[in-house]
């Protein structure tokens, strides 16, 4: 049986960005979490902007959620907003500091180098998707997924849904990351 590179190319590739990461954060006199979060809040959409979800999402306590939220705040990264329904629910926003600080990090510079290859994105994506779902549930971790490729997601005349939770989303909501996906029929999970 030939070895495969994979779990090497896998390996180097998460230490490169986890690098990354460390350099751009001390750049901006963050720790690596908080860009991290805010590059998390960048993809999230209105389920998934929620301490809670952040935690969820980067398998840390809520009190390093909280401490890192604090400092973003401070720092006029991170706006949280009270919902309209559940006064002790807080959405989060992000600023315009942070999106243009955003613009300047690893996460646009990993999709300016996917950008520049020549292979089929769509098959790529499948691949990592499949490979992703299969570590999550192995380590019994939320999945996690963009709201358009979800069992949940409903398209239909009156527009786009959440078959969860009945809601109208917007078209710029489908195409962000929710702690509420689910695979669609015949997807591993």
């Amino acid at each position: 049986m030939p070895m495969t590179q994979v779990p090497l190319l896998l390996e180097r590739l998460a230490a490169l960005i986890h690098q990354s990461v460390r350099d751009d954060a001390a750049r901006h006199g963050l720790l690596p979490i908080h860009l991290l979060i805010l590059a998390y809040l960048n993809r999230a959409n209105r389920y998934s902007a929620l301490p809670i979800a952040i935690a969820e999402y980067f398998g840390i306590t809520r009190g390093t959620v909280s401490q890192s939220l604090a400092i973003l705040e401070s720092r006029g990264l991170v706006r949280k907003t009270r919902d309209g329904r559940d006064g002790r629910r807080v959405h989060l926003s992000l600023t315009d500091a942070s999106q243009a600080l955003l613009a300047q990090t690893w996460a646009s510079r990993l999709e300016a180098a996917i950008d520049t290859q020549a292979l089929d994105q769509e098959t790529l994506e499948q691949a990592l998707r499949s490979l992703l779902t299969g570590l999550q549930r192995l380590n019994g971790q939320r999945a996690f997924g963009v709201c358009r490729g979800c069992a949940h997601f409903l398209d239909d005349a009156s527009g786009h849904r959440c078959g969860l939770t009945g809601e109208t989303l917007l078209e710029e909501q489908t195409r962000r990351i929710c702690r509420e996906w689910r695979a669609p029929s015949g997807l591993a999970t």
